[in-house]
């Protein structure tokens, strides 16, 4: 069976929480801006004109992305592999999720917003770090912002370093990729090993 209503979904779960529903809030307030200050990692949530959803990991130096006011946000985008999924997204819908991680903090932080893409000198300048001025910047101006508790964290135990799967487990991403692009398109490709890939990774981080 499938569950295609809302009413048939409320049978499921029941009412929403109180708290959960009063935490949210449309502005910054001093701990949401002191928790996007001590984040190093945000994922974008994303989506084109059809629906066709896209989830993708930024990161860099804790507070890379920066605060201008309670109700703006400015995210830097660096050099990656030019798919521009989620640039491509901010242009045909103007929308974006974020959600913030801290190494350590079971909690996250959601921030949605509406997004564009921005190149102006002011915005660049106050996102450029000691490696590079960007390219451009995505501009968020938010419209809800919450805290997300702690229980899918705590139930995954990420930041356990004991549970941390040996790298060995899997091959290269390249050596995926290459069997990933045999199997479903009969082509091949040269696959570097992890180690090849990483000492590429760094020389454009």
């Amino acid at each position: 069976m499938h569950v295609t209503t809302t009413t048939a979904l409320r049978e499921l779960y029941g009412p929403a929480r109180e708290r959960s529903l009063k935490k949210e809030i449309p502005a910054l307030d001093v701990h949401a801006v002191q928790f996007i200050g001590l984040s190093p990692f945000v994922v974008l949530a994303s989506s084109d004109a059809d629906g066709h959803m896209d989830a993708s990991p930024r990161g860099g130096e804790p507070g890379f992305v920066k605060v201008t006011d309670a109700h703006t946000l400015l995210l830097p985008d660096a050099p990656g592999n030019n798919r521009l999924d989620t640039l491509e997204n901010i242009i045909a819908t103007g929308r974006l999720g974020l959600l913030f991680m801290v190494p350590g903090f079971d909690e996250t932080l959601r921030v949605n917003g509406r997004a564009v893409l921005s190149t102006d000198p002011a915005d660049l300048a106050l996102c450029a770090d000691a490696r590079r001025v960007p390219v451009l910047v995505i501009r968020v101006a938010l419209e809800s912002v919450y805290l997300h508790c702690a229980k899918a964290f705590m139930r995954s135990q990420l930041w356990d370093a004991s549970r941390q799967a040996n790298r060995t487990q899997l091959p290269s991403m390249a050596e995926m990729m290459r069997d990933q692009i045999r199997a479903f398109k009969g082509e091949e490709i040269e696959a570097e090993t992890q180690a090849q890939m990483m000492e590429r990774y760094r020389q454009s981080l």
